[in-house]
């Protein structure tokens, strides 16, 4: 919800990035040339590398807003903040390595300079920012630079923004009235409440009021124009946010059709060019990791030969993105009688009905007796899911994404699993790293859903690092 607040403070990060990166790059300059008296690879002198500057320096700061750091949506999410800064770094001193490459010219002295203003950029663009948002919120907290808003609204998402704003040295925003329902008022606000939307607007002025937050048009369209109306007359301003959850999921673009503002809600961010680097990354890190998991593979084979009897692989039927059949590949774990019908008709055959019960209520069992004692290694070491980069390799699956659902799972919540199937399901995901087995059906089901409507890149990364580790610590695993 950007405000003239907002806007200023991202002008004010993008003076101050400048001005620290002047500073690192004069220091990293000063440091190999004047206190480390070995020899220099070239000759480049101050005033020569102080223009260079002066020529990179805009170019370094155009990296950074392509990459969202002076959009409040990145600063004010501090571990996405500071990822995005480093990677910056990186790039903008990949770009001047690669000019002097391509030209021939030298911007650095030495190679030193050009670690020194890699490391030194990173590290203090954090720690100035860092600085700024102590101050910012200090600010805050003192009722500088603070917008005080008046919320209007009939849906739950009301009750959710005004929570959200509640902590006005964090946000930004002091909420002073409110009209709508008195039951969707959070009680601990303290805040003044208006049943009529026509007294909220009569106390604009003397409640000091300088933005207006509406969740949901009123059905008279006489009404809608007065509260517009009134941001207007008052010189304020106003901000329509759709009250339903499903306006603000997913992938939105905000157009012009036909002289009306369109709202174009896609059900996942992960279409276009998300979609592609995506793939092109799954690609690149199955083919570079080939000779592992490959090796992985082929010794789990012939062990699968020496101690389970009957098919090394197990073909389950799996459904994925827009409920396409896939066929999985995974190690048998199973009895090789077992896994060709539904578990919980195999555990009433088994004369095992407390079995079939308990897996018709959570969709899985605690000790299931269908599988071998090398199978139980296999599932709590995760070396069973080694064979499906096969299927990342055929396309059928991508490293991360929901987990792939058995189809008779898609009866216990259609309309959710409809959602869920928008994005390509993975090999892992944030089941697999927030408690995997230990989670109901439902809550695997609620994280899922959240990854497929708010994916990025540096959340499939985050999810990698994290799978790694559960796999280490064997935490979930059945």
């Amino acid at each position: 919800m950007p405000s003239r607040n907002t806007k200023f403070y991202s002008l004010i990060l993008m003076a101050a990035d400048f001005i620290v990166l002047a500073l690192v790059f004069g220091v990293a300059y000063y440091v190999r040339t004047q206190l480390d008296h070995r020899a220099l690879l070239h000759t480049v002198y101050a005033r020569e590398y102080f223009e260079s500057f002066l020529t990179v320096a805009p170019v370094w700061i155009l990296i950074f807003a392509s990459l969202g750091l002076y959009s409040s949506h990145t600063y004010t999410r501090r571990l996405v903040e500071w990822s995005r800064i480093v990677l910056g770094s990186v790039i903008g001193i990949l770009l001047i390595i690669g000019w002097e490459y391509t030209t021939g010219g030298h911007f650095f002295p030495a190679r030193l300079v050009a670690f020194y203003v890699l490391i030194g950029s990173a590290l203090a663009i954090i720690v100035v920012r860092e600085i700024l948002r102590f101050v910012q919120h200090q600010l805050f907290r003192y009722g500088r630079g603070v917008s005080r808003v008046l919320i209007i609204g009939n849906s739950a998402a009301t009750t959710d923004i005004m929570e959200s704003l509640s902590t006005t040295h964090k946000s930004g925003y002091q909420i002073v009235a409110f009209a709508g329902p008195v039951k969707l008022l959070p009680p601990h606000l303290g805040i003044k409440h208006y049943s009529y939307v026509e007294d909220a607007l009569k106390c604009i002025e003397k409640c000091h009021i300088t933005t207006i937050i509406q969740t949901d048009l009123y059905d008279s369209e006489d009404r809608n124009h007065k509260i517009l109306g009134a941001a207007q007359l008052n010189h304020i301003q106003y901000n329509f946010i759709p009250g339903e959850p499903e306006f603000y999921t997913g992938k939105n673009t905000v157009d012009v059709f036909l002289g009306y503002p369109m709202i174009t809600v896609s059900q996942t961010p992960l279409v276009g060019w998300g979609a592609i680097l995506k793939r092109i990354f799954d690609l690149f890190f199955v083919i570079i990791t080939l000779p592992f998991w490959g090796l992985v593979v082929l010794v789990l084979a012939m062990l699968q030969k020496i101690f389970n009897r009957g098919p090394v692989f197990y073909m389950s039927k799996r459904l994925s993105r827009f409920s396409k059949p896939v066929n999985l590949y995974k190690f048998r774990t199973m009895s090789a009688r077992y896994g060709s019908k539904d578990a919980s008709i195999e555990f009433e055959e088994m004369g095992r009905p407390d079995l079939a019960e308990e897996y018709r209520k959570n969709h899985k069992v605690e000790n299931d007796p269908r599988i071998t004692r090398f199978g139980r290694f296999l599932r709590d070491t995760s070396l069973d899911e080694f064979p499906q980069f096969i299927n990342v390799l055929r396309g059928e699956l991508s490293l991360v994404g929901p987990r792939p659902i058995l189809p008779q799972e898609v009866k216990f919540n259609p309309s959710r699993t409809a959602l869920l199937h928008s994005v390509k399901s993975g090999v892992t995901g944030l089941w697999q790293v927030s408690g995997r087995s230990e989670l109901s059906f439902e809550e695997r089901i609620e994280l899922e859903l959240y990854y497929a409507q708010n994916w990025s890149f540096w959340l499939d990364l985050r999810i990698l690092a994290k799978t790694i580790m559960v796999v280490i610590r064997k935490t979930g695993a059945r």
